[in-house]
């Protein structure tokens, strides 16, 4: 009996993870304020280290954001892609269907719009405008469809699967670029033609109108969410699949249903994109938003106006930081280095309101 007792104590980890019990809504804001502090002082310990004042270089990414019109219309350009793309993710995330395809349907979204873009561009303006966000919304949710069918069909990995199919969307706007789609003005460079007047978003107060669809977008998915019947079926889906089934739910068109709404969401974002912002189908129509978006959704805990919240500061540091590089004359990869240190104590500190590391006790002997 010692032997075995001891071989259970020295199996035993060294440290091992678990789960916290659920803490109050004010001591969760509590913790997100304090990692928010820390990441700050942690940057600006790395900012001194460089021979910098960091309240000097704080004050010129805040106010770089928004110094100007100009700054404060590009705030708001890099914000509206990614609070969309954010809102898409959450449906998924809230079932607990890891979507890490946002990218991939930011990507087609944008090709489906485009096409009535190019081809369709002497319609109406208002119909155009509502066939491309449409046809943006579809191309999104078929493609987020894909890697809903195969696990609920045949139980494959959803995180693998929407990774690999961003590449592959990728490929298809190298594909269109290079062929069907190729802009014969461009004299053999690879590049689809620039959108006609007609085909483009119209501007509110110097911003494309893709801000008004953020904002509107934001209380429908907190509606959706949180007072909906299938937003409740969402929540028991993500919670435990058996007990849906148990009071009768369908798990499989639930899932369907909402990774296609998730999808279709993120398709808008590329619907912005061509039509408000780039004015044309290019390989950098996501620019990795769909990534980003992830983790706002994630810091958000996955509330919708917390998303917006979040997601602005996300705009403000990136359009900050630019500002930033050429105000002191520091190169691309400080900027980074910066984002990347603020980021690293965001997630940390989050990651332990959630969980908490147990020790193995010391003090037993082995007796052999």
């Amino acid at each position: 009996m010692r032997e075995s007792s001891s071989k259970r104590h020295y199996n035993e980890p060294l440290a091992r993870i678990v789960k916290k019990d659920a803490m109050s809504n004010q001591r969760m804001a509590a913790y997100s304020v304090f990692a928010l502090i820390l990441a700050i002082a942690a940057g600006g310990v790395f900012i001194f280290s460089l021979g910098y004042n960091p309240f000097k270089v704080y004050a010129t990414i805040v106010s770089g954001a928004f110094r100007s019109s100009i700054s404060t219309q590009g705030t708001i350009k890099i914000a509206i892609p990614l609070l969309i793309a954010s809102l898409g993710i959450t449906h998924a995330f809230k079932m607990q269907f890891w979507n890490i395809g946002a990218e991939g349907q930011i990507i087609m979204g944008g090709i489906f719009a485009t096409y009535f873009a190019l081809f369709h561009s002497d319609w109406p303006h208002w119909l155009l405008m509502l066939v491309m966000c449409a046809a943006g919304m579809l191309g999104g949710g078929l493609w987020a469809l894909i890697p809903a069918f195969f696990k609920t069909k045949y139980g494959t990995n959803e995180t693998l699967f929407t990774l690999m199919l961003n590449y592959i969307a990728l490929y298809m706007i190298k594909y269109l670029a290079e062929g069907p789609w190729l802009d014969p003005k461009a004299s053999g460079f690879p590049k689809i033609a620039s959108f006609e007047k007609n085909a483009r978003l119209d501007e509110v107060f110097g911003v494309h109108a893709g801000w008004i669809i953020g904002l509107v977008l934001v209380g429908v998915v907190y509606f959706y969410l949180k007072y909906s019947k299938q937003g409740y079926e969402i929540a028991i889906v993500g919670e435990s699949e058996n007990t849906a089934r148990y009071a009768g739910m369908n798990v499989k068109k639930i899932i369907m249903r909402t990774m296609f709404l998730s999808g279709a969401i993120c398709g808008i974002a590329g619907m912005t994109q061509v039509s408000g912002a780039a004015y044309t189908l290019s390989e950098g129509v996501a620019g990795g938003v769909g990534f980003t978006a992830i983790i706002v959704a994630w810091l958000a805990k996955l509330n919708p106006f917390v998303i917006l919240l979040v997601t602005i500061g996300f705009s403000v540091l990136e359009k900050g930081s630019s500002v930033m590089q050429s105000s002191f004359g520091l190169p691309t990869s400080v900027s980074d280095i910066l984002q990347g240190i603020i980021l690293f104590f965001i997630l940390g500190c989050d990651f332990f309101t959630r969980y908490k590391l147990i020790f193995r006790k010391g003090g037993q002997k082995n007796d052999n």
